[in-house]
C-alpha cells in the first residue's frame, strides 16, 4: 500500500487523534491472567470473575451504544462486549476508532451472551498497538499463495491451520529429540562455515572471509564433523540444524532446510535402520495417537517393520530390468537408451542404476520404505559390502514416493575412502560442480581411527509435510525462500 493513500492518511489522522487524546497507540507491557482459550475451555469456573485477555481485533461491529468485537491470540479467539455506558463516553468514542489488526488488552467479567456466546464484559480497554496497514479484508484467510510466503505474518493471523502446522512441526521436532535422548544420544553444534563442502553431492553456496581474506562455503550436510567426533570418542551424537544447497526450488526443495544427522558407533546400516523406523513410528504416534494417517488422500502406516526393497530387486519389479545380467557400462548405457532414460556416453553402470531407480522405482514408493544396495558409484562415504564390493551397506527411506532419510554403514578405511574422494575429484573435473572435494582432514581422522559407526540424516521439513498433510515444503518452513518482489517472473510453487 503507498503511504500516500486515503487509507494510510485516515490512520493517521487516528494516530494523532489518539495521541491528542494522552493514549499511547504504542504500549510498552499488558499483563495477561488469561489467554482467550483458557477463559473458553474453563467457562465454568470462570464465569462471572475478572479477567484480562489480549489480542488483535479480528472482527469488530458497532452498533451505537454497544460495540462487540473478536480478539484473537495465539491461543484462539474470543468475543469482547464493550458498553458505551461503563467506559464512559470519551473512552467509548476513541475505542469506536480502533480498527480491524489494531492489539488490545481488555479486563472484564466472563459471561456469555443471550445467544449464548462466551464473552468478556469490558471494564478497561487499552490500546496496545495500533495496525496503520489493513488486514485482507474478508476473513476467508489468504488465498494468493505467492502473499502467503512472502508475508507470512499475515498468513498466521488470518489462517489459523497455519499456525498449527508450525505448533506440530514444534512438537514433531521435541518427540526427535525426546527419543534420542531416551536412548543417549548427545545433541551438539557444528560449524555453519565449511571450508570444504561436504557431506553430500550437492552445489554449494560460496561465501567469503574478509580478515581471512578466504572463501568459506555454507554447509551442505552436517555429516563429516559429526564423524570427526565419533573419531574423538563421542559415541552417540546427534544435530538438527539448517543445511543450505544451491540448488532447484520446488514443492519438495528449498534452498535453505532443516537436517537431523545421528552417527553412533559400534553400529552398522542395519542397527540404524531399526532405530529409524523405530523414531518416526514413535513420533507419528506421540503426534497423532496412531501409526497410520492420511497424506494427500493416501493412507500411509508408520507401524514397524517396514518394507526393505535391495535396488536391483525394486528397478526388476517396476522396469523389468534385470541389472543383476547386466555386468557392462555398455551393455547399461544400451539398455538405458532402450527404456528412455538418458545417459551420457561415459555414464557408469552404477549411475544408470541410480537413473533406472529415480524414474521407475521412487514414484512407487508409497508405504514406508527402505531401499538399500545403492552402487559405491553413488554412496562415496559409505562402506562397500563384504559380498558385494560394487554395492554399499547404505539405505535410503521412501514414503510417499520422497526420499526421506538416508543412512548407511560409515566408510571408516581411510584408504578406500582417499580413492573415492579422488575419483569424485576426476568428476568434478569432467564438470560436475556437485561431486565431493578431497577433504584431507577429514582423511587424516580416519587414519586416526574410526570405529565401525552407522550414520543416519532425516530431513525434518519433509517430515513435517508428511505428519501435517502439507503438499509444498513451503507450507512447513516459515520463511521459505522466494525470488524478488519485483522479478516478473512465473512462480515455481507447482514445479517438482
Amino acid at each position: 500500500m503507498d503511504n500516500t493513500s486515503d487509507l494510510w492518511q485516515i490512520r493517521l489522522e487516528k494516530l494523532d487523534l489518539l495521541r491528542q487524546a494522552d493514549l499511547e497507540p504504542y504500549a510498552d507491557r499488558y499483563v495477561r491472567t488469561h489467554k482467550a482459550q483458557d477463559v473458553l475451555d474453563h467457562f465454568a469456573e470462570l464465569e462471572g470473575q475478572e479477567v484480562s485477555v489480549a489480542g488483535r481485533i479480528m472482527s469488530k461491529r458497532d452498533q451505537g451504544k454497544v460495540i462487540f468485537v473478536h480478539v484473537q491470540d495465539f491461543s484462539g479467539r474470543i468475543q469482547i462486549y464493550i458498553r458505551r455506558d461503563d467506559l464512559g463516553q470519551a473512552l467509548f468514542d476513541l475505542i469506536s476508532k480502533f480498527d480491524v489488526g489494531d492489539i488490545i488488552g481488555i479486563e472484564g467479567m466472563v459471561f456469555r451472551t443471550k445467544r449464548g456466546e462466551i464473552s468478556l464484559h469490558a471494564r478497561m480497554v487499552k490500546l496496545l498497538s495500533k495496525a496503520m496497514r489493513p488486514l485482507p479484508e474478508k476473513f476467508h484467510g489468504l488465498t494468493n499463495v505467492e502473499i502467503r510466503y512472502r508475508q507470512r505474518y499475515l498468513d498466521l493471523v488470518m489462517n489459523p491451520d497455519v499456525r498449527k502446522v508450525f505448533v506440530m512441526r514444534s512438537k514433531i521436532i521435541h518427540c526427535m529429540r525426546e527419543f534420542l535422548e531416551a536412548r543417549e544420544f548427545l545433541e551438539v553444534e557444528t560449524p555453519t562455515l565449511h571450508s570444504i563442502p561436504g557431506g553430500a553431492a550437492a552445489r554449494p553456496f560460496i561465501t567469503h572471509h574478509n580478515t581471512l581474506d578466504m572463501d568459506l562455503y555454507l554447509r551442505i550436510a552436517l555429516e563429516l564433523p559429526l564423524k570427526r567426533l565419533i573419531v574423538g570418542g563421542f559415541e552417540k551424537v546427534f544435530e538438527i540444524g539448517r543445511t543450505f544447497r544451491n540448488e532447484g526450488i520446488s514443492i519438495k526443495h528449498n534452498p535453505e532446510f532443516t537436517m537431523m544427522e545421528l552417527y553412533q558407533a559400534y553400529a552398522n546400516y542395519e542397527d540404524i535402520m531399526e532405530l529409524t523406523e523405530e523414531m518416526i513410528a514413535y513420533i507419528v504416534k506421540k503426534v497423532h495417537g496412531e501409526t497410520e494417517i492420511t497424506y494427500q488422500g493416501q493412507q500411509i502406516e508408520f507401524k514397524t517393520p517396514w518394507r526393505r526393497l535391495p535396488m536391483l530387486e525394486g528397478i526388476l519389479e517396476y522396469s523389468g530390468v534385470d541389472f543383476r545380467a547386466i555386468e557392462t557400462d555398455e551393455q547399461a548405457r544400451q539398455i538405458a537408451k532402450e527404456k528412455g532414460i538418458q545417459a551420457a556416453e561415459d555414464m557408469s553402470r552404477g549411475k544408470i542404476i541410480n537413473e533406472f531407480f529415480e524414474a521407475f522405482v521412487e514414484p512407487n514408493l508409497i508405504q514406508p520404505t527402505f531401499i538399500t544396495g545403492h552402487p559405491v558409484e553413488i554412496s562415496p562415504l559409505a562402506k562397500r559390502n563384504a559380498e558385494h564390493p560394487e554395492y554399499t551397506d547404505r539405505f535410503e527411506a521412501f514414503i510417499f514416493g520422497r526420499e526421506l532419510a538416508n543412512a548407511f554403514s560409515e566408510l571408516n578405511d581411510p584408504i578406500d575412502q582417499r580413492q573415492r574422494f579422488e575419483a569424485q575429484a576426476a568428476e568434478r573435473a569432467k564438470g560436475d560442480d556437485e561431486a565431493h572435494i578431497l577433504d584431507e582432514d577429514f582423511v587424516q581422522a580416519l587414519e586416526y581411527g574410526l570405529p565401525p559407526t552407522g550414520g543416519l540424516g532425516i530431513g525434518i521439513d519433509r517430515l513435517v509435510m508428511l505428519l501435517t498433510d502439507s503438499a509444498s515444503i513451503r507450507d512447513v518452513i516459515l520463511f521459505p525462500t522466494m525470488r524478488p518482489r519485483d522479478e516478473n517472473v512465473q512462480d515455481e510453487e507447482n514445479k517438482e
